[in-house]
C-alpha cells in the first residue's frame, strides 16, 4: 500500500509540474511551440504511465486479498444432521469431479458426481466456487460491470416495471373537484444473449498436474468474454447482443454537441454536466476513451483551474469537475460524428446474468495437433432502464 501511495504522490507532483510548464510556455496567443509541445507530451505520458502502474498494483492487491481468504467456512451446525436443502454444485465432490472430467480422467465416481450438471451436448455446469472466480475475472476485464447494476436470473426474460409518466398535483378552487392524475407504467425486458469462446490446451499441459488449469481458463474466459461484453454494453444494437448506452434506440440521450470535429471545449463539458438532471448527478461518472482524456487534460474552468485532476488517495479515481472518471477502449474516440463522452448514473444500466456458465470439452476436433478444445459459453443481456440517466457528448460531423 505504501508503494501505491508513493506512486500517487509522484503522479500528482508530475501533473503539477506539467501544468506549471504548460502555463509558463504559453504565448500571448495561448499556443506553445513545437519543442515545448513535445516536452509537455513527455511529461503527460509520465502521468499516464504512473496511473497505469497504480491500477496494476491495485489489481494485484485485490487479488492477493482474495487469495488470502479462508478456503472453507467454519462448521456451525450439527454435522450429524444432514442438510435438507443444498446445492450439489457447491460440494467438493462435484468440483473435484468437474476438473477430473475436464482433464479427461473419467471414472464411475466422476460421472456419478457430475450427473447434476450433464447436458445432452456433453457439457457441464461449472462448480459454484469456480463460477465466482469467473465472475471476478469478468469484472476485472470489464470495467462496465463495476459501474452497472448486475442481477442474476435462473431462466426466461426478466420483466422490469418502469414508471413511464408521473402524476401531478393541481390547484383547485375551494370545494372544487380534484382531478385524477395517475402514474402510468411500462415494462422493459432483459433476456439472455449467448456469448461464447473456444480455448485450446495442449494434451501435455492437461496431463501436467502442475499446470493451473482453473486459473488459465478463468483468465482466458474473463479476457475474451469480458472484452466482448464491454463492447456490447457501450455500442451494442440489441440484435443478438445487449443494447449499448451509445445506441440510437434504447441508449442514452444527447446532452450536447461539440462545435468542432476533433476538439472539445470547457463550455461543452460544462453543458454536458448540467444536461443531466441534478438527482442523477449525485452518483454520475464520466466515461470516455483514453485519447479523449488527453484532450481534456489541457482544459481549464472559468477560474483558471484544470478540470482534470489526478487521484491522490487510494481507491479514488481521477476526476473531471469533481466527478469520477472511468476510461474504456470501447468508448468511441473524439472524431467526427462519434459519441465521445458519456456522463450519468450507470446504476440504471442493468446487466442480467443467466445462472450457470457452461464448459464443453472437444476431444477429437484438434486431436491431430495434440490439443484439446474447450468451449465456454455465457448468457447475458444489458439495457439502460431509464434513458434520461445518461447523457452523451457527440462530436460535430465532418
Amino acid at each position: 500500500m505504501n508503494q501505491i501511495l508513493q506512486l500517487r504522490e509522484k503522479r500528482a507532483k508530475a501533473w503539477a509540474d506539467a501544468k506549471a510548464f504548460l502555463d509558463s510556455k504559453r504565448g500571448d496567443d495561448g499556443l506553445i511551440s513545437a519543442e515545448d509541445t513535445a516536452t509537455y507530451d513527455r511529461m503527460e505520458a509520465e502521468v499516464v504511465n504512473l496511473g497505469r502502474e497504480i491500477e496494476r498494483l491495485e489489481r494485484q492487491q485485490t487479488i492477493d486479498f482474495e487469495l488470502s481468504k479462508a478456503t472453507s467456512a467454519a462448521i456451525k451446525n450439527d454435522p450429524m444432521i444432514e442438510k435438507v436443502k443444498s446445492n450439489p454444485r457447491a460440494t467438493k465432490e462435484y468440483s473435484d469431479a468437474f476438473w477430473k472430467a475436464i482433464r479427461n480422467k473419467h471414472g464411475y465416481e466422476v460421472m456419478n458426481s457430475l450427473k447434476i450438471g450433464e447436458e445432452s451436448e456433453g457439457g457441464y455446469l461449472v462448480p459454484d466456487e469456480f463460477e465466482r472466480t469467473l465472475v471476478q475475472a469478468l469484472e476485472e476485464e470489464n470495467v462496465f460491470r463495476s459501474l452497472a447494476k448486475v442481477i442474476t436470473t435462473s431462466s426466461g426474460d426478466r420483466k422490469i416495471p418502469i414508471v413511464a409518466t408521473k402524476g401531478e398535483a393541481t390547484w383547485v378552487d375551494e370545494e372544487g373537484p380534484i382531478q385524477e392524475s395517475d402514474d402510468s407504467f411500462s415494462q422493459t425486458f432483459l433476456s439472455a444473449h449467448k456469448v461464447a469462446t473456444m480455448i485450446k490446451v495442449s494434451e501435455e499441459l492437461l496431463n501436467d498436474s502442475v499446470f493451473d488449469l482453473p486459473s488459465y481458463i478463468a483468465t482466458e474466459f474473463g479476457r475474451r468474454i469480458g472484452n466482448k461484453e464491454e463492447d456490447a454494453f457501450f455500442n451494442g444494437d440489441g440484435v443478438g447482443k445487449p443494447t449499448g448506452i451509445f445506441n440510437d434506440v434504447g441508449g442514452g440521450q444527447l446532452g450536447t454537441t461539440a462545435a468542432a470535429v476533433a476538439a472539445i471545449t470547457f463550455d461543452e463539458i460544462f453543458d454536458l454536466f448540467y444536461s443531466l438532471k441534478a438527482p442523477y448527478r449525485k452518483r454520475a461518472k464520466f466515461v470516455m476513451n483514453d485519447s479523449t482524456v488527453k484532450l481534456l487534460r489541457k482544459l481549464k474552468d472559468n477560474n483558471g483551474q484544470y478540470i482534470w485532476q489526478p487521484s491522490v488517495a487510494l481507491g479514488h479515481p481521477d476526476t473531471i469537475l469533481s466527478r469520477p472518471l472511468v476510461t474504456s477502449p470501447y468508448v468511441p474516440e473524439a472524431t467526427a460524428g462519434n459519441k465521445a463522452i458519456a456522463f450519468g448514473d450507470f446504476g440504471y444500466y442493468w446487466i442480467a446474468d443467466r445462472q450457470g456458465r457452461n464448459f464443453k470439452r472437444l476431444n477429437e476436433l484438434f486431436a491431430v495437433t495434440g490439443q484439446v478444445g474447450f468451449i465456454a459459453t455465457q448468457r447475458v443481456d444489458g439495457k439502460l432502464i431509464l434513458p434520461e440517466t445518461i447523457k452523451y457528448l457527440q462530436m460535430k460531423n465532418a
